[in-house]
This record gives C-alpha cells, sequence and structure tokens, in this order.
C-alpha cells in the first residue's frame, strides 16, 4: 500500500466534516462528489443548492445529495455567524454590516465560521482563490494553534530510495508560507512539521534534522546562529520530540556521514523530517528533489492554524483535490486527539 493509499484509508476510517466552499467550481464539485461515493469524508458545501445541483446533472455527478449544503442567503446559521464574526473582529475595525457582508458573499469566511462554531473541521480553498484569500479568514476566524504564532507548508516528499527518510519518505517544511522565519518561528515550523509527519504521513517517530550548511559548528554566521537557538527553543517546545540541528542535509540522511560530521546524534543520519532555514531553500529544495530525482511531492499541507485549512493550486487537477480531503481529514484528527 502505497502513502497516499493509507492516507486516503485512515480518512475513510474516522470520516471527518470537510468544507468545500468553492462549491460552483467544476474540479471542486466532482471531487465532492468521487469523495462521498468512496466514503472519504462528510463534505460540506457552500451556496445555492439549485445552482450546484444544476452543475451536478450538468457533469453526471450522482453522489451530490450526501452533501451537506448551507446557502448563507437562507441559512438559519447566518445571523449566529454574523454576530460571530463581528465579535472576533469588531477590535480591528470591522462593522456589522461588513460582518454580514462577508458571511453572505465570501464562502471561505462562512467555511471558517463553521469550523470555529465546532460544526466543521476542516476546509478546502484554492482552486479559484489565492493563497492569500484563503489563508485570510483562517487567520481571523480559526487562528494559529497554541503556542504557535505563524503558519508554515510541509510538502511530502516520495522517493524510491528506502534507505533515506522512513522508507523512502521524507516531510520537508517550511515550502510555502513564512519568507525568513526568525528563530522562534523556525522552532515552531519545526514542531509543526513534526506533527504534520504523525497525522498525515503516520511516522510513529518523527526524527527531525534542522537543516543548515553547517554540521555541529563547522561554519560560523548569523544564519547558523538563527538554527542553533531555534534548535534549542524547540527543544523546550516539545522536550519529547527527537530533534536535532544544525545539520547539513547529507549528514542528516546518509548514516555514514551523519555519523562522521555528528558523531553521537540520534537524529544524524536517521531524520525523516527535514527544516529548511528559509522559505527559498525548502521551496527550492522540494523541487530540485521532485524533477530531478523524480520523487513524488504532495503538498503544500498548511500547518499551524488551530483547524486545518488547505490552500490549493489553481492549477489543480481532481484528484489532487480529493487527495487533499484525505489529507485535511487525517490533520483534522490530530487536531482534535
Amino acid at each position: 500500500m502505497t502513502l497516499m493509499e493509507k492516507i486516503i484509508a485512515r480518512a475513510k476510517s474516522n470520516r471527518q466534516r470537510i468544507v468545500l466552499p468553492e462549491s460552483l467550481e467544476e474540479r471542486t464539485l466532482t471531487a465532492a462528489d468521487k469523495s462521498l461515493a468512496d466514503g472519504l469524508a462528510e463534505i460540506i458545501l457552500i451556496g445555492n443548492p439549485d445552482e450546484i445541483f444544476a452543475l451536478g446533472k450538468k457533469l453526471g455527478l450522482t453522489h451530490l445529495d450526501k452533501a451537506i449544503i448551507i446557502d448563507p442567503a437562507t441559512s438559519d446559521v447566518t445571523d449566529e455567524y454574523v454576530e460571530l464574526l463581528y465579535n472576533l473582529r469588531k477590535s480591528k475595525g470591522m462593522t456589522k454590516e461588513e460582518a454580514r457582508e462577508k458571511v453572505l458573499n465570501d464562502p471561505l469566511y462562512f467555511g471558517c465560521l463553521i469550523i470555529k462554531s465546532g460544526h466543521a473541521d476542516g476546509q478546502i480553498s484554492g482552486a479559484l482563490s489565492t493563497t492569500g484569500d484563503t489563508l485570510r479568514p483562517a487567520l481571523q476566524i480559526i487562528k494559529c494553534a497554541p503556542g504557535i504564532t505563524c503558519v508554515s507548508g510541509a510538502m511530502l516528499l516520495i522517493t524510491d530510495k528506502p534507505q533515506y527518510g522512513e522508507d523512502g519518505v521524507v516531510v520537508l517544511g517550511d515550502v510555502a508560507v513564512t519568507p525568513v522565519p526568525d528563530a522562534s518561528q523556525l522552532a515552531q515550523i519545526a514542531v509543526c512539521t513534526a506533527h504534520t509527519a504523525r497525522s498525515v504521513a503516520g511516522f510513529a517517530e518523527p526524527r527531525v534534522a534542522m537543516l543548515s550548511f553547517s554540521t555541529k559548528g563547522s561554519a560560523k554566521h548569523e544564519v547558523v546562529d538563527k538554527v542553533i537557538e531555534a534548535t534549542k527553543i524547540a527543544h523546550k517546545m516539545e522536550p519529547s520530540l527527537k530533534l536535532d540541528g544544525e545539520l547539513q542535509a547529507d549528514a542528516a540522511l546518509v548514516p555514514s556521514v551523519g555519523e562522521k560530521k555528528a558523531p553521537g546524534s540520534e537524529i544524524a543520519g536517521r531524520a525523516n523530517v527535514l527544516v529548511a532555514p528559509s522559505l527559498e531553500v525548502g521551496n527550492i529544495g522540494y523541487k530540485l528533489v521532485q524533477r530531478l530525482a523524480g520523487a513524488d511531492a504532495i503538498g503544500p499541507i498548511l500547518q499551524g492554524i488551530a483547524h486545518p485549512v488547505n490552500d490549493l493550486s489553481r492549477g489543480c487537477s481532481v484528484d489532487d483535490i480529493y487527495k487533499m480531503v484525505a489529507i485535511t481529514a487525517c490533520q483534522a484528527m490530530d487536531a482534535r486527539a
């Protein structure tokens, strides 16, 4: 069974309530239908039911009657959500009229309010919306997880090299969100990426390497100092987490190199979670591994939000959305544990 098959099987075993707010987007609606047909998750769609069913009929979809469809224009919870959003944002200057406009006309806000109210477990958007559009309501309404102040993105890298990572699978963060994290943010990214490795990749024991161009003092520079400080902070945040740094990539992944460069480290040569020191390193790194080594790259998976909200590429496929439903469901299980 492949990693993605395991993720899908886990999602099916404990179905979560996933909001797909872009309900009149054809790929999204098709992925919703497939998710419902397969029992992957309970799907919540936001919009006018007549319009949704009309598009479903046009696309030949046959399982949309299993979805929960909420129309903000007629829903009994709309007034409640207006009040909730207003109370959450009035200190930032939002008026009640502005809150009503958001609730009625922006399904991404409405979906996050469903989650905040405890009636959904996660949300996925991005087939029509920008990353900023996806993150804004999540951060304003759901907010970050306790102890976390920054959002980041992890990538699952699946290789044909079982000697590396966890039988060839490595989880890499941050690849998507925070360009130049400070030491505190980098520590948070490490802890969040380890949680993603557990909840999504199914790693029983995440082993986190804080990457740098230096291993254990082999080079001196302020960016190395940041990684060293982040390692100390991460240990304080989660003392039981197996984590070490600073380590070069080869020292993190290759046992013989790790033993030589970082003798005595329980992570060197055995890492299955890699934390890049900056976004440019993480983003460039995963794309090089994907293109030059032929690795499958799944993600980015957003992390650090109290309940999972994930972002799609606007060029995504139906299969991409279906897989993200499964991933978001697995994250939701971990968030509720």
